[in-house]
């Protein structure tokens, strides 16, 4: 059996605290004249005061601070305060924790993102963007004590301006909200007034001559490729293309909840109305070529399809065109439509947007035909394009000569 080492208990100085030697170990030295304090010698030589005590049998370790910062007569007065405290009923060292972590940035970002996650639709995005941009710098400090100067060195460190613009409305919406709520003592938003970077909108539509590269491109992607192809067929948005399920699909019509089906994953509607879209012939070829049950385009764990911006990246640099995101596919499809003849109103209708969106089934079912009829001519109008016919009036899809024939 080891013997036991007798604690090393003197009566401490500052001559004899500056003068401790570092050891292969740390080691401790307790004070003969205040009860739980130690001074703690690491082997770098670093040195530190703990009050040292027990609560419920087992030791808690309160760190007081460096003895460069702390004097002897200050650990000791604080160290007597830690006593005091366990000697009623108290763990100082559990209390400082929590008052560590409560009024912190990552608490605040968690507190709202419990409650945004009933109320915006929005809030995974902005979510991610919080973790990723603001949680390595911010996390641990004290929310109240972010300051402007804080958010615009944050902001210049992203340089997507795009990217740093959705990071500072994300952070100022967690700020607006905890102000509200009267939250860790926030009296001011620190992102109000923070100028945004100048952006343009985005109009990059995929022209006739990039169709049949990209669509080449998305046939040897493998699941982001497939995903991204029924992207280009139908216009619907990309969280809605990579959450599709076969659940939702009856008679050549995919059905979307507006509401969040959490059993299944399916985030929603992003204006929260049911949908309605006919899934043209090529895009049913896609559907059985999957062959899923549950979730059309599901990755390796499982999970909706991921990565469907970076492979739009990828495929563009490879064929050194502009690059073009996901949206992009989805805004060359609305403008097919509207070079087809069919008007914004149609286009408003099949893509979902709020002014135009679908509020009753009485009105679903009144566009039915022509809603059809506008998917499978856009779908005609991309097929002709990636097979280089002029008209379009007879596409093969699939490498199956046997498989859907559409005839416009």
């Amino acid at each position: 059996m080891q013997k036991r080492i007798a604690p090393n208990k003197q009566k401490l100085t500052e001559f004899l605290v500056k003068n401790l030697q570092p050891q292969e170990r740390a080691y401790l030295v307790w004070d003969t004249l205040q009860r739980g304090l130690a001074v703690r010698v690491e082997p770098t030589g670093h040195r530190a005061w703990k009050a040292i005590y027990k609560f419920g049998g087992r030791p808690r370790w309160y760190n007081i601070g460096s003895t460069a910062a702390v004097g002897l007569a200050d650990a000791r007065r604080l160290a007597g305060r830690v006593m005091y405290a366990v000697a009623e009923g108290a763990d100082p060292q559990a209390e400082r924790r929590v008052a560590r972590s409560s009024g912190t940035f990552e608490d605040l970002a968690k507190r709202y993102a419990a409650y945004a996650e009933s109320r915006n639709k929005s809030w995974r995005q902005a979510d991610a963007l919080v973790r990723r941009h603001l949680m390595p710098k911010w996390a641990k400090i004290r929310a109240a004590d972010i300051t402007r100067s804080d958010v615009r060195t944050l902001m210049a460190r992203i340089h997507a301006p795009i990217v740093a613009n959705q990071v500072l409305a994300s952070a100022s919406a967690i700020f607006t909200w905890a102000i509200r709520e009267e939250f860790a003592e926030i009296k001011i938003n620190p992102c109000h007034a923070i100028e945004r970077n100048p952006t343009q909108s985005r109009d990059r539509v995929v022209s006739d001559s990039e169709v049949p590269r990209i669509w080449a491109e998305f046939e040897v992607a493998g699941l982001q490729g497939k995903a991204l192809q029924m992207l280009l067929l139908t216009g619907q948005r990309p969280g809605e293309v990579s959450h599709m399920r076969t659940e939702h699909i009856a008679d050549g019509w995919w059905t979307m909840p507006g509401a969040v089906v959490a059993e299944l994953n399916w985030p929603g509607t992003k204006n929260a109305q049911s949908h309605r879209v006919w899934l043209p012939i090529p895009a049913q070829a896609i559907l059985a070529e999957m062959d899923a049950a549950g979730l059309v385009f599901a990755g390796p764990r499982g999970g909706a399809v991921k990565e469907l911006d970076a492979a739009m990246r990828q495929i563009c640099a490879k064929l050194g065109v502009p690059a073009a995101t996901p949206h992009d596919l989805r805004r060359t499809h609305g403008t097919l439509i509207a070079s087809l003849g069919f008007g914004r109103d149609a286009m408003n209708r099949i893509q979902n947007h709020a002014e135009g969106g679908i509020a009753s089934v009485y009105d679903r079912h009144q566009y039915a035909d022509e809603n059809k009829r506008i998917m499978e001519a856009v779908a005609s109008r991309v097929m002709s394009l990636i097979q280089g016919t002029a008209g379009g009036n007879v596409l093969q899809f699939g490498k199956n000569p046997q498989g859907p024939v559409y005839v416009s």
